[in-house]
């Protein structure tokens, strides 16, 4: 299928309404997070080439039970979303279950995660939300000017209530606190802690705007035992990237060999690196019992 652009689109989502219907009930919902990450490069030809970006998610009931994650590196991975799909049909999804993905809004993380469930629905990850109204309230801290005493409290109670409203998601009105912001931040001879602030509320209406309709009412959510953050992403991040490509290591490393090991960690937290070998090497596990007995 082409979209508008005429660009190819994987879709996976297969039968109708009426085949949905007629298949048995679903074991639960199923929650996907997906984040990134930067992997040093080992080919560094600019300051800004020297990374190169990797995906890793987890994926697990509502109800909680066994989970499984996933990595690959983007630009190398031919087929991500045929591999996200591929791990999700592995959990059981059927085209009448529930699922939820949460992720940063990243169109990267975005595009990866549609067409692969009817009943899918798409949300803006409330860390990533906090993470960025924490930044400019830490920012609006260090404004001091002379003509405007209390401008520095006055914006920390202005972002306040911008969280309040996307809290409960009132996206609106939440728009037009970052209006407000910039109005009373944008006069002459500001300062260069001012001005980065509006530089970031300005971004940070971007943000929003953008993915306006992924944002939920999160309290509603929260209320009912509803996921609202992809916090529980981060044991996978922590166990599939940092552990080997970031923290305290100093290597580089090529796409094709990021992503290769990738492969074999998450099949190893997968629990089913044995099976693979097995399937690639079909004598490896009559050896290993012949020697076993």
């Amino acid at each position: 299928m082409e979209d508008e652009l005429g660009e190819e689109r994987d879709i996976f989502i297969d039968g109708c309404q009426q085949d949905w219907n007629e298949l048995p009930e679903p074991a639960g919902p199923l929650i996907v997070g997906i984040d990134g990450g930067y992997v040093h490069a080992k080919d560094q030809r600019s300051r800004t080439g020297g990374w190169f970006e990797v995906i890793v998610g987890k994926s697990m009931s509502q109800q909680g039970g066994s989970s499984k994650c996933f990595g690959f590196v983007n630009r190398y991975d031919t087929k991500p979303k045929r591999r996200l799909f591929e791990m999700l049909k592995s959990q059981g999804m059927q085209m009448n279950q529930a699922v939820t993905f949460l992720s940063d809004g990243g169109d990267t993380v975005r595009d990866l995660q549609m067409y692969l469930n009817p009943q899918a629905e798409h949300l803006l990850d409330w860390f990533h939300i906090t993470m960025r109204l924490t930044v400019m309230g830490q920012m609006a801290k260090s404004i001091n000017t002379n003509d405007q005493p209390n401008l520095s409290a006055e914006v920390e109670k202005e972002l306040e209530r911008l969280k309040w409203n996307l809290w409960h998601g009132n996206v609106h009105k939440a728009l037009q606190i970052v209006d407000d912001l910039e109005f009373a931040l944008d006069i002459e001879d500001h300062g260069q802690e001012q001005r980065k602030l509006l530089k970031a509320v300005r971004e940070f209406g971007t943000y929003i705007s953008a993915n306006q309709t992924f944002i939920p009412n999160y309290g509603d959510r929260y209320r009912h035992g509803e996921t609202i953050s992809t916090a529980f992403v981060e044991s996978a991040i922590n166990q599939v990237l940092s552990k080997r490509f970031v923290k305290r290591q100093q290597m580089r490393w090529t796409e094709r060999g990021a992503h290769l090991l990738l492969q074999v960690r998450t099949k190893v937290l997968n629990e089913n690196w044995r099976s693979t070998l097995s399937r690639w090497y079909p004598g490896m596990e009559q050896t290993c019992e012949a020697k076993a007995a």
